[in-house]
């Protein structure tokens, strides 16, 4: 600008060009910060069962569609020949930890840190099943919550102090239905239902408890059923206290005072299950340690139960038994004959619902970016049980890329990477 307050001509050929080259950048700027293409998306909350390119930008998905070209992205995986699905909820979980003696799944050595096992997997969100109740809930946050890459949600346990074992998981007097709905209203968007497991006692005290909880808060129930003394009716919690959105977990599971779903001595399905089912009830998986036996399964898969959702109940005592992890849980219903479509439902889409986090488990336009690329492989596999029983499968699922909000977090063999012949430079000095 000169004295007259006029901008000189080369001032104004200097601005123009500023604005030219920044409009130029702007044009070469990718549009996504990462491309997913010519994989089979399998989508079932948005009716997506198809090969589709996948574009992410920031945090979110920014576009599913056919034949997006690699030059709109930073970085492209080819997932050719692969599955691209939502990343994978676990709805029961064992995951908060810590070092307190004789405290179990509930600040102790038996719960397992989440990123140890989740992005390996395929899973983007786990929910921690009961380690916590209203007493030591803002502890677990704190602790594992808010320190974790992985998505960590929680079913709060009816018992105040957690799910610690022993006598602590007995006392009728620590399980407070108003305490517990106070709670999960003050963490309402991590909180996501009521568990009750473990009580021996001969009464429904814990369950009618975390129902009114529950009915409370709108959040559903949780159930571990079994080992009460006298026994307790399956059929009357299905049935009678539970509502339709409750679940019961380790469906498959023939464990002391509970009464299996199938009869094993006839191979049938109990007809009250059926019926339980048309009322709402939700059949989780659960597998554990041991709660899943082949002989529950199998006829109960022949007759066409398969679970409304597949969970791991993952602790130090399943990860390395015939659990191992959510890809192997559901590699067995695959080979159950579960369709595939069924069982990605089963962990993406149905889990989402069960918890009442529908925006989770999609690959819409606007969603979170939590996306699982995963290999069906064929061959000649075993599977375990709990009880050490094996069975032969031709198919297993394994996880070759995992995205957590944009991030990519697991990457089995570099798809998302370039060639080393293609980097410069020293590496980041750790």
């Amino acid at each position: 600008m000169n004295q007259s307050g006029h901008v000189s001509r080369r001032s104004w050929a200097t601005l123009l060009a500023t604005i030219a080259m920044g409009w130029s950048l702007l044009a070469q700027a990718p549009e996504f910060d990462l491309l997913i293409r010519n994989g089979h998306v399998i989508d079932p909350k948005n009716g997506v069962d198809a090969v589709m390119d996948v574009g992410i930008a920031g945090r979110k998905i920014a576009a599913v569609a056919s034949n997006l070209a690699p030059s709109r992205a930073r970085d492209v995986v080819d997932a050719n020949g692969l599955y691209v699905t939502p990343g994978l909820i676990d709805i029961h979980a064992h995951v908060f930890w810590g070092s307190e003696a004789d405290a179990a799944y509930s600040n102790g050595y038996s719960a397992v840190q989440p990123d140890d096992h989740s992005f390996r997997s395929g899973q983007t969100t786990l929910v921690d099943a009961g380690g916590s109740g209203w007493r030591n809930f803002p502890q677990f946050k704190e602790q594992v919550i808010d320190r974790s890459k992985t998505r960590v949600l929680a079913f709060l346990n009816i018992v105040g102090s957690g799910m610690k074992g022993g006598p602590v998981e007995q006392n009728l007097s620590d399980m407070d239905a108003k305490l517990t709905a106070m709670r999960i209203r003050q963490y309402k968007d991590v909180i996501v239902g009521v568990k009750v497991a473990h009580y021996s006692g001969p009464d429904w005290d814990p369950v009618t408890r975390a129902v009114a909880a529950g009915t409370e808060t709108g959040v559903p129930v949780m159930v571990d059923f079994g080992g009460h003394t006298p026994p307790l009716a399956l059929d009357e919690l299905l049935l009678k206290h539970l509502r339709p959105g409750d679940i019961l977990t380790h469906a498959y599971a023939h464990v002391s005072g509970r009464t299996p779903i199938v009869d094993e001595e006839a191979g049938k399905l109990r007809p009250y299950v059926l019926e339980a089912r048309k009322r709402g009830i939700i059949f989780d998986v659960g597998h554990g340690g041991g709660s899943f036996l082949f002989r529950q399964a199998v006829p109960a898969t022949k007759q066409g139960f398969y679970p409304d959702v597949i969970s791991t109940d993952l602790h130090i005592g399943s990860m390395n038994g015939g659990m191992k992890d959510i890809l192997n849980t559901m590699s067995k219903f695959l080979n159950l004959g579960m369709p595939l479509a069924d069982v990605i439902k089963a962990n993406t889409s149905r889990a989402a619902e069960v918890i009442k986090h529908p925006e989770l488990g999609q690959i819409a336009v606007g969603a979170e970016a939590d996306i699982a690329v995963l290999n069906l492989r064929h061959g000649a596999f075993g599977f375990i049980d709990v009880s050490g029983a094996r069975m032969p499968g031709d198919q297993k699922l394994e996880c070759e890329l995992t995205v957590k909000g944009g991030q990519v977090v697991w990457d089995l063999n570099g798809i998302s990477r370039p060639l080393w012949t293609d980097v410069k430079g020293s590496g980041s000095g750790r």
